[in-house]
């Protein structure tokens, strides 16, 4: 699974916040709150995401209801690894440490760090 460009990310963001089929007027409701995109550029997107297989469209009526055909953790999770291995060379070290540079780390996140690592053996 690709990353998807960013357009489209905050499109699929929206879509699973949704427990129900969402329709592009709820999606452009959300998307215009931060900026001001065209219905036309959405209904672009949402086609786009339909091709690549990210959405199904269901016809409701006169109108399109979008659903998610991939899992949010799904796509998160591949999206991370895939980072991971590109930029880090697959280190969660070195990706921790690249957040983290400089900056002491409070004890709720080594303790939740810690508890991942102690899963892991």
């Amino acid at each position: 699974m690709k990353k998807l460009p960013e357009s489209e990310q905050e499109i699929m963001m929206i879509v699973w916040e949704y427990a129900e089929p969402v329709s592009r007027f709820q999606i452009e409701e959300k998307l215009n709150v931060e900026k001001n995109i065209a219905p036309s550029t959405i209904l672009t997107l949402l086609t786009r995401l339909e091709k690549k297989g990210f959405i199904q469209k269901v016809r409701n009526g006169k109108s399109n209801l979008y659903v998610p055909l991939v899992e949010k953790e799904n796509y998160i999770g591949t999206v991370g690894k895939n980072m991971l291995d590109k930029m880090f060379q697959g280190s969660l070290a070195k990706f921790a440490s690249s957040l983290y540079d400089g900056e002491k780390l409070s004890s709720k996140e080594v303790k939740r760090l810690q508890e991942f690592i102690d899963r892991q053996k």
